[in-house]
C-alpha cells in the first residue's frame, strides 16, 4: 500500500470525533496535524495522538507534511479554508455543504482542477449499507421503473442539543443547506441528477433559544429560512418532493420513499449509515424487510475520505467535488425558486458515482488486509 496518506483536520468541533474515531490509527491514513482557531483545543486533541502536530490554520494548510486537508470548519468558512488549501497543492475534504453559497463552492471546484488536486465533501452516510442496499434495490428493478419520490426531513431544530447553534440559523445554514445534503445527495444515487427545481420557504420566527450548554437559555436570532420545500425534477424525468423544516415536532413520514410502477421502497435516514430498507411490490399485501445488500457496513463518518483517498486518481471518489456542487446547486436552486416564484434549470450536473459492493466493517477498516475502499 505504500506510505499512509497524510491528512490534516481544521476544525475541531463537535463532528471532529466522528472523524478521529474513524481516521486515528487507520493503515491507509495518518493524522499529522490538527488546527482551530482556540488554540488550547488544538493542543488538547494533538495530545491524544502521538505524533500529530497542533498548528495555526495557515500553517497546517501550507505544511509539506500534509497531503489532503480535512476541513471540519463551519459552513461559512468552507471556501476560505477550501481555497487556502488547495493554494498550496493540498487535496481538501470537507464536512457538508461545499461552501455557504453556489458561487464559492463552484470556486473551490474550479481552483483544485485548475492545480490539479482533488475535492471530496461528506456526506458519506450514503455509502452506508441503508442508501446502497435501497440503490441496488431501484437498479435491480424491484420496485419497476421509478416514477416518483418523497424526501421528508422535520426536527424541532438544532437548538435543542447543540451548545453552540448559531450557524445553523445563518448564511450556509437552515435546514436545507444543512439537512438537505443527506436527502439529495440520497437522491442523486436512487434516481440520478435534477434537471430544474421549484421551491417554497418561509421562517415563523426570529430568534431561537440555545436549551443547553452554558449558554443554555440564550436567545439568537435566525437569518435563514428554517421551513423549504420543493419539486426536482430529475433527468430521468422523475419527480421528488422534498420538505425540509426545523419548525416542526415531529413526523411519521418514511425520509425517503421511493416509487415506482412495480412497487415502493421506503429508504432509512440518510442521516445514518444503515437501517431498514422496506419494499411494498404491486399486488402484494404487506411490507418486506430487505436484507443488507451493498454499502460500507457498520460504517462511520470518514469512509468517504477513506473512499476518496483509495481512489488515488483511479477512478472518481464516491464523496466528490461535482457532486457536492450539483447537490449545493440545487438547494441553492430551490431558495432562488422560493424568492423569485418560477422554475429554475440547473447548470451544473453530476452521474450517480459507483456503486458500493457490500463490504464488511473489519475489511473498509483495514484490519483484514487492504481496504476495500479501493473497488
Amino acid at each position: 500500500m505504500g506510505d499512509p496518506h497524510r491528512v490534516g483536520v481544521v476544525g475541531l468541533g463537535v463532528i471532529s470525533r466522528a472523524y478521529l474515531d474513524t481516521l486515528a490509527g487507520h493503515p491507509a491514513v495518518r493524522i499529522t496535524a490538527v488546527a482551530d482557531l482556540d488554540a488550547a483545543r488544538s493542543a488538547a486533541v494533538a495530545a491524544e495522538f502521538p505524533g500529530v502536530a497542533a498548528l495555526p490554520v495557515e500553517e497546517l494548510l501550507s505544511s509539506p507534511d500534509v497531503d489532503t486537508v480535512l476541513n471540519l470548519t463551519v459552513p461559512a468558512a468552507h471556501a476560505e479554508i477550501a481555497l487556502g488549501a488547495i493554494g498550496h497543492g493540498k487535496n481538501v475534504y470537507g464536512e457538508k455543504p461545499l461552501a455557504a453559497d453556489f458561487a464559492a463552492a463552484r470556486a473551490v471546484v474550479e481552483a483544485a482542477a485548475k492545480a490539479g488536486v482533488g475535492v471530496g465533501c461528506a456526506p458519506d452516510t450514503v455509502l452506508g449499507t441503508g442508501i446502497q442496499t435501497a440503490r441496488a434495490a431501484v437498479a435491480a428493478g424491484r420496485i419497476g421503473r421509478p416514477q416518483f419520490a418523497t424526501a421528508v426531513m422535520v426536527t424541532p431544530g438544532h437548538e435543542r442539543w447543540h451548545p453552540h447553534p448559531d450557524f445553523y440559523y445563518t448564511a450556509g445554514g437552515g435546514p436545507l443547506l444543512d439537512m438537505g445534503p443527506y436527502y439529495l445527495t440520497s437522491l442523486v444515487h436512487l434516481l440520478g441528477p435534477v434537471r430544474a427545481v421549484i421551491g417554497a420557504a418561509g421562517r415563523l420566527r426570529d430568534e431561537r433559544v440555545i436549551g443547553s450548554g452554558p449558554r443554555a437559555g440564550e436567545r439568537f436570532p435566525v437569518e435563514v429560512d428554517t421551513h423549504v420545500s420543493g419539486v426536482l425534477e430529475h433527468v430521468s424525468g422523475a419527480l421528488t418532493t422534498l420538505t425540509t423544516s426545523f419548525d416542526g415536532v415531529a413526523t411519521n413520514a418514511a425520509p425517503i420513499e421511493v416509487h415506482g410502477d412495480a412497487g415502493t421502497l421506503a429508504v432509512p435516514d440518510p442521516n445514518h449509515f444503515d437501517g431498514e430498507v422496506r419494499l411494498f411490490e404491486l399486488g402484494g399485501t404487506q411490507w418486506r424487510a430487505l436484507p443488507p445488500s451493498a454499502g460500507y457496513a457498520d460504517a462511520a463518518r470518514g469512509v468517504g475520505l477513506l473512499d476518496f483517498v483509495a481512489a488515488d486518481g483511479q477512478r472518481t471518489p464516491r464523496a466528490d467535488g461535482d457532486l457536492a456542487l450539483h447537490v449545493l446547486e440545487t438547494m441553492s436552486a430551490l431558495l432562488r425558486s422560493s424568492a423569485r416564484g418560477r422554475r429554475i434549470e440547473l447548470t451544473t450536473s453530476a452521474q450517480p458515482p459507483l456503486p458500493v459492493p457490500l463490504t464488511p466493517a473489519e475489511k473498509w477498516r483495514g484490519t483484514t488486509g487492504a481496504p476495500s475502499a479501493a473497488h
